[in-house]
């Protein structure tokens, strides 16, 4: 069967690029739909979901490949805690969770020696990709948090239970195999630069086959590390885990969705999306200020809702969502560190920033400009956009932000 255009779903209102790129999409996919804390992507708009026929597209599931939200209920108590326990724990979640491009931090007993590393799908990479210098360069980052919107948060819910909460993807081995898919799809050798541009990969074709396997590596890069980051966290908070929630938002999977032609397999990339099957549970954060969830997708007897979360292929949003670009936000500068030069003044200042976050009494390590809480959108309306077709679980207060510095370089960072 052939692919065919579709009329996408849409949550929420958005600027008309984003529209534009959603609508590109979906004149190839078979569904499509946009979630609520969509933007402006490479091809394919952030918060985008597309449903294809046997195809994947590399620039879809996007250079962060395997990108996600993980976070875990522990057994601490935020009663127990002073205000200076929890200002020795977020320095001590600095000291040991390394941000960037490689770990630094004190604590260096990251899973180097993880299943994965042994996995088939490493034979996939072509000779041109130096399979053993990727790995060696996959073990030096694995645990590895990253920069930009990136960070390791501690949150309190409604019980009074601390939980722990990490944003980062895949590092570098995702963006290596993302950028040498990417080439290999035009015609060029594995590394070239090549446009940003959409390519549908056969998945029955050798290279389709090649990526698939490897963007799965990627993803089980991505899950052990932030689950050894998250655990490491819950180890200096001297608690024990109770509940794991944790999803990719940059992947794309096999599922089961109605089509006009009936229930058939799709390969469904969501892009800064979650899945959300009824039951299924997510963690999303909003901003360094702002309050967290965890939801998980519904079925509703509403006939016209429950209709609109499978047209949806049952997803929902991954975050708040930006409403200012990095530059816009914290400006432009020349150079980098401490020789850097700003060259344009952005929108947001470091006063407005603590303005911002003193009132929340939020603990900030790290973070810059451009990810200052005014540089997104509220989540509590981003998730009333969604309706009834996610139900909040726990409401998560942000006790303590960690994030790379505003001079942290990482060429990964999404």
């Amino acid at each position: 069967m052939e692919q065919h255009g579709t009329t996408p779903v849409i949550f929420g209102t958005h600027e008309p690029k984003t529209i534009a790129q959603l609508n590109d999409v979906a004149s190839r996919a078979t569904k499509a739909a946009l979630m609520a804390d969509g933007h402006v992507g490479y091809v394919m708009p952030i918060g985008g979901v597309a449903g294809y026929r046997n195809q994947v597209s590399v620039v879809g599931v996007g250079f962060d490949i395997a990108c996600g939200n993980a976070a875990i209920r522990t057994d601490v108590a935020l009663h127990a805690l002073s205000r200076a326990d929890l200002e020795a724990i977020a320095n001590e979640i600095a000291a040991t969770i390394s941000f960037g491009v490689g770990r630094s931090n004190r604590d260096d007993d990251a899973p180097v020696d993880h299943p994965l590393f042994e996995d088939a799908a490493w034979s996939a990479l072509p000779a041109g990709a130096k399979a053993h210098v990727l790995k060696e360069k996959a073990r030096s980052q694995l645990g590895t948090v990253g920069s930009g919107n990136h960070y390791v948060d501690v949150f309190a819910d409604g019980a009074g239970m601390l939980w722990v909460g990490v944003h980062f993807g895949s590092r570098g081995l995702g963006h290596t195999i993302a950028s040498g898919c990417l080439a290999l799809s035009q015609g060029a050798a594995w590394g070239a630069r090549v446009p940003e541009r959409e390519v549908l990969l056969p998945l029955d074709a050798e290279i389709g086959a090649t990526y698939w396997a490897l963007m799965n590596l990627a993803g089980q890069y991505a899950y052990a590390g932030r689950e050894w980051v998250a655990r490491k966290v819950v180890s200096i908070l001297g608690g024990s885990e109770l509940e794991l929630v944790h999803n990719h938002h940059n992947f794309a999977w096999r599922e089961t969705h109605e089509t006009i032609d009936g229930a058939e397999e799709l390969v469904v990339i969501r892009k800064g999306a979650t899945p959300a099957f009824p039951g299924q549970r997510g963690f999303v954060g909003g901003s360094m200020g702002d309050n967290a969830v965890i939801l998980e997708g519904t079925l509703s007897p509403d006939e016209a809702v429950s209709q609109q979360m499978k047209d949806a292929l049952f997803s929902t949003v991954h975050g708040a969502g930006r409403v200012m670009s990095r530059t816009e936000a914290a400006g432009k500068k020349r150079g980098w560190g401490k020789r850097a030069k700003i060259v344009a003044p952005g929108k947001i200042s470091w006063e407005m920033l603590h303005e911002w976050l003193g009132p929340k009494g939020v603990i900030l390590r790290g973070g810059g400009l451009d990810e200052a809480p005014q540089a997104y959108r509220r989540l509590p309306e981003v998730l009333a956009a969604q309706g009834s077709t996610v139900r909040v679980v726990h409401t998560l207060e942000p006790l303590i932000v960690v994030m790379a510095g505003a001079d942290e370089f990482d060429p990964y960072k999404d």
